[in-house]
């Protein structure tokens, strides 16, 4: 019997995931499964196949919003409530994860499947036409570096915890695999490793994609995610570089209202915000957005939301918003107080917007005495007076990093800039096992060359 190779791919490209700029579709067929030995005989199968890697970067486990919920779950410090009856969430919530945790096989399962179709479309590209290798290479890149960079923060020790060059990070699988064998069952790669390739991937993503890429990954987007890398490291020059190109490029403005940055769907037909680099595009077609599901509720006056009202905001959180900050009021409250920048059903789920590029540029700057761009009080004052707040005349460490957690509350950061500043969440140091996901069991019990985290069994 011939071996088959299966390659899974999206009809429509609504859901995929979109920078701001034209909508237009690739015009593809969707493929389920083809032979082996013709899988990827032309241009176009390697185009449809990197389709299918941009489709496994939605869903739901891995960009869609597990990679995000996670961190605020961990990271959280009686700022967050939880209500709801999900085990593997409560699991997250309470800091007593267990191996059998199904988000945790899932974002694992998933992002491996992701990168796998990456891998499928890297191993091909001397058939993609010349005039679209250096994009369709760049974009495959892109996906594999950004999946691999939040593998390694979620199951492995932090940068900087120990020695990176012995910490496990999480196993590198850079060619395509098609039929599983022994020969898979590979060791995990250190914390150094795993990040010398993400930043191989993205840096040669940046090079190859264009300025101006459609709905798909482009330039900037890799800046964007070059510039949060960076910072994990603690490599603030770079840090700052990057985040100056995305915002010197001009092509993401700050918008003047707050407001307007979410219920992309509700207010804005799906339709990106000026200030999105980056987001994963939810239709009534295509697409989901898992931290409406958590974060979201349906409230009555607000046709179109829904959500299973699962996380609330504590009053912890919302005493940390000086008076008249637009961002403070941008609850919504009922029986329990929810956050607005989940509720709409169909909102596109967020990767990156400029105001953390200028948080960045700000934080970064200040770090190293130096003012590229402009001043961190410059970089600080256009997000504080677009929230309605005064402009300050000087900041310190603290409150460029108050302001961070304020602008970008429940979009998936506090996790990282905790474990990166080496603060606590709550009685848990940074550095907690308790804050690391476990190996999946069924992963382990698979693959022996594994190892455990630390504090599972």
């Amino acid at each position: 019997m011939k071996k088959r190779t299966y390659i899974h791919s999206l009809a429509l490209l609504t859901g995929l995931l979109m920078v701001n700029g034209c909508a237009s579709k690739l015009d593809v067929a969707p493929t389920q499964s083809i032979e082996e030995s013709t899988a990827l005989s032309t241009s176009r199968d390697v185009e449809v196949t990197l389709i299918g890697a941009y489709d496994g970067l939605q869903d739901v486990d891995v960009y869609g919003g597990a990679f995000q919920y996670t961190s605020e779950l961990l990271g959280n410090s009686d700022e967050l409530g939880f209500g709801g009856t999900f085990q593997n969430l409560l699991e997250m919530y309470n800091k007593e994860i267990t191996t059998q945790n199904v988000t945790a096989l899932a974002t694992w399962r998933d992002s491996y499947v992701a990168i796998n179709r990456c891998n499928n479309v890297l191993s091909a590209l001397d058939i993609v036409e010349e005039d679209k290798r250096e994009r369709v290479e760049g974009e495959a890149r892109f996906i594999r570096g950004s999946i691999y960079f939040d593998l390694v923060r979620m199951y492995a020790k932090t940068w900087g915890d120990g020695d990176n060059n012995a910490n496990p990070g999480v196993p590198l699988i850079l060619t395509p695999t098609r039929v599983v064998t022994e020969a898979n069952n590979i060791p995990r790669n250190s914390v150094a490793e795993v990040y010398t390739q993400v930043l191989a991937d993205l840096t040669a993503a940046k090079t190859l994609l264009p300025e101006v890429n459609a709905i798909y990954a482009n330039k900037f987007a890799a800046s964007a995610q070059l510039s949060r890398v960076y910072l994990m490291q603690s490599n603030f020059a770079l840090a700052r570089d990057e985040a100056n190109e995305v915002i010197q490029s001009a092509k993401y403005p700050l918008v003047a209202d707050f407001s307007s940055l979410y219920y992309t769907f509700l207010r804005n037909n799906g339709a990106n915000p000026a200030e999105y680099i980056f987001s994963m595009v939810v239709t009534q077609q295509d697409g989901a957005n898992d931290m409406n599901t958590y974060f979201g509720a349906t409230i009555e006056d607000i046709t179109g939301t829904s959500g299973r009202g699962d996380v609330r905001i504590l009053p912890k959180h919302r005493s940390l918003y000086e008076t008249g900050d637009e961002r403070g009021n941008f609850f919504i409250t009922t029986l329990n107080t929810y956050t607005q920048k989940h509720l709409d059903t169909f909102g596109n789920v967020l990767q990156f917007r400029s105001a953390e590029m200028y948080l960045t540029r700000a934080e970064a700057n200040f770090r190293l005495s130096t003012s590229v761009g402009a001043t961190p009080v410059a970089d600080i004052n256009r997000i504080r007076t677009r929230a309605g707040l005064t402009a300050v005349t000087t900041v310190n460490l603290e409150s460029i990093l108050k302001e961070r957690h304020l602008e970008l509350a429940f979009e998936g950061h506090m996790l990282h800039d905790i474990k990166r500043n080496k603060k606590n969440v709550g009685t848990f140091p940074y550095n907690s096992p308790k804050l690391i996901m476990p190996i999946p069991q069924r992963e382990i019990d698979v693959n022996k060359s594994l190892v455990q985290n630390e504090g599972y069994q």
